[in-house]
């Protein structure tokens, strides 16, 4: 059996393109869509993770009318989607969280644009997410990154997506997509 998998936003600390720490907005774009995609790999918890109340406020507002208001008549495939976003002020939220309702502290796995001494592969994470029965919390940055002391301290780092081409800026919303297909996705391979 897959071990349970669990993805959060992170939105501070976080850096600009002058290389400054910052907190950025959270996007109606990001909550939706990341949502749709978490559900649809059949994850636990999509964790939009912020600290300022103003934001959390924001989002909690749309998450809310998806939920209970006319959004979730109108769109029961949202609804459903939206029901497992929740909005935390930190990782260590999104940590304690998953060590309550699954009894493990969750292996920690970020993606980054560069490699590092702990950048893992696809294939050896795919194969620790089914193998194991840990709980895994996939995080993603925002802006240009998270901070790099806060990316020290976490288990793995997965490798770049590279596309054809020279240019690589994915959306986060692509970049997870991509990612939970890698790491969740059917076997496709296996079919040809």
């Amino acid at each position: 059996m897959a071990a349970p998998v669990y993805l959060g936003l992170v939105h501070y600390p976080i850096y600009n393109k002058n290389n400054e720490i910052i907190t950025t907005a959270i996007t109606n774009f990001d909550i939706h869509d990341i949502a749709r995609t978490a559900r649809t790999y059949d994850l636990l918890k999509y964790f939009i993770i912020h600290p300022l109340d103003s934001q959390k406020a924001l989002a909690e507002e749309i998450i809310n009318y998806w939920q209970d208001g006319y959004g979730g008549q109108y769109n029961p495939d949202r609804k459903e989607a939206l029901s497992i976003v929740e909005v935390i002020p930190d990782i260590a939220a999104a940590v304690e969280y998953i060590t309550a309702r699954d009894g493990a502290k969750p292996l920690i796995v970020t993606t980054d644009a560069r490699k590092y001494a702990n950048t893992v592969s696809y294939g050896r994470l795919r194969r620790e997410i089914t193998d194991t029965g840990r709980p895994c919390l996939l995080l993603f940055g925002t802006g240009w990154g998270m901070e790099n002391s806060v990316m020290e301290q976490f288990d793995y780092i997965l490798e770049p997506i590279y596309g054809p081409g020279s240019y690589n800026h994915l959306p986060v919303r692509a970049a997870a997509a991509i990612i939970l297909d890698r790491l969740l996705g059917e076997t496709w391979w296996e079919n040809d």
